[in-house]
Parts: structure tokens; sequence; C-alpha cells
């Protein structure tokens, strides 16, 4: 792991921000990756489930604004400026957060706290940011091993890799997984596939799934698709 210190982090934003325009740029902030890549239109509408259109009409009018959260060229995708990142940055906080608070504290599952946390990210106050994150103990990572950003904006990265291309043989930790399908967050659960787990990937059929050794259990054979959901290190 290493720490990215982010210049100028201020909670405070100046240009006009929205629920709608959160969404957008906390988006592109987790299409992009670590390295900032530009992301594409198509990508974007695919992550927020709208039409393509729409999300070329929104890019265009973010951009448009002073001081802009984005910077958009047509048929080369968007990435997003330094106040953007803040926001976005600001926003994953306040998500990922409310997601650890409402599980384990209100005994949420962890398969209804990110729907839950999506309502109510764009809502909370600094304060309440802070009372949260003291009451957790400011915890380091949400229910589902996501990163929480720190107060400060300082990002910790980590290098991981998708369960389904994991090479056989080589001892393995469950990071972090996707939170965006419930059902498969579910199944994830029944099969102890949380983060923290160590597993192992046995010889399998892997153009159709995948084989997994949880310590001394028998092996479980894994859809790829759900395996493509599972991240470790």
């Amino acid at each position: 792991m290493y720490n990215i210190p982010h210049p100028l982090y201020c909670p405070l934003v100046t240009a006009k921000s929205t629920e709608a325009v959160d969404d957008y740029l906390k988006a592109i902030l987790e299409l992009s990756g670590s390295s900032g890549e530009r992301v594409t239109s198509n990508a974007l509408a695919a992550h927020l489930e709208v039409r393509a259109a729409s999300v070329t009409g929104m890019l265009q009018k973010l951009a448009g604004e002073r001081p802009s959260f984005v910077k958009y060229e047509k048929h080369h995708g968007v990435v997003l400026t330094e106040l953007g990142k803040r926001r976005a940055l600001e926003i994953q906080r306040h998500h990922r957060l409310l997601e650890r608070f409402l599980h384990d504290v209100l005994d949420f599952p962890w398969d209804e706290v990110h729907d839950e946390a999506e309502r109510l990210e764009h809502y909370i106050s600094e304060r309440l940011e802070d009372r949260i994150a003291a009451k957790l103990g400011d915890p380091e990572t949400d229910p589902h091993g996501h990163i929480i950003p720190e107060k400060d904006g300082v990002v910790v990265e980590r290098q991981e890799v998708a369960l389904s291309k994991w090479p056989c043989g080589v001892p393995a930790v469950i990071s972090s997984v996707s939170d965006r399908d419930p059902q498969a967050l579910r199944e994830m659960k029944r099969m102890g596939l949380i983060p923290g787990t160590s597993l192992l990937v046995e010889p399998g059929t892997r153009n159709a799934s995948l084989v997994v050794r949880i310590g001394e259990r028998e092996p479980l054979r894994l859809r790829r698709e759900l395996a493509s959901e599972i991240r470790v290190t």
C-alpha cells in the first residue's frame, strides 16, 4: 500500500453541486482508477444505467461551468479537475462511512447498505461525518473492503486483481468485492467469500468457472461472473 496525498483538499466546494452531479463525479472517480484515466461516455452510461446521450449532455453542461468539476472532450472522454476530484472524494468518503455505520451500528445486511448510503451520502454535514468516523474508530474500509478516503484527502491505494484472473496455486486474500449487485453479495456471503478470507484457486474449467478452496473446506465452484466481482491480493 502507499499513500497519495491529495493537495488542497477542502470539503467546501464553490461550484454548483447537486445529487445528480455528485453521482457523475463519484462514477468518474471510480472508473478512472488510481491513474486518473479518461472515462468514456459509454462506460459512464453503463455504470450509471442511463442513456449515453444523457451522459454526453451532462458532461457538456458540467464542462461549461466555471469553476468546473470536469474536463470533457467529445470522443476523448472525461477527467475530473482538482475541484471535481475533491468533491468526488468527499462523497465517496460519506458513502463508505455510511455503509460501515449502517452495517456495524445499525445491523443492516451488507447487501442492503449500498442503496441506503446512496440516498444519504449527499446530505450529511461535515460535523455528522466527523461524528460517524469517531464513533466507528476511523475505519479504513467499508463492509465490502473498499478504502475510505481520509478526512485530509489522503487516498490509500493498493494493487488488486480480479479473482477470475488470479493464477492457480497461488494463495490469495480477498481484499474487496463489488457492492453493486445485492444478489451477488448474498451469494458471496453464503459461500464465505468476504474481505479478509484466504483462499487458493485450484485447476478448473476457467472459461466457464473456477474452483477455489478456503482452508480445509470442500472446494467451491464459482461462476466466472461472480469471480470477476471479487478482488484479491
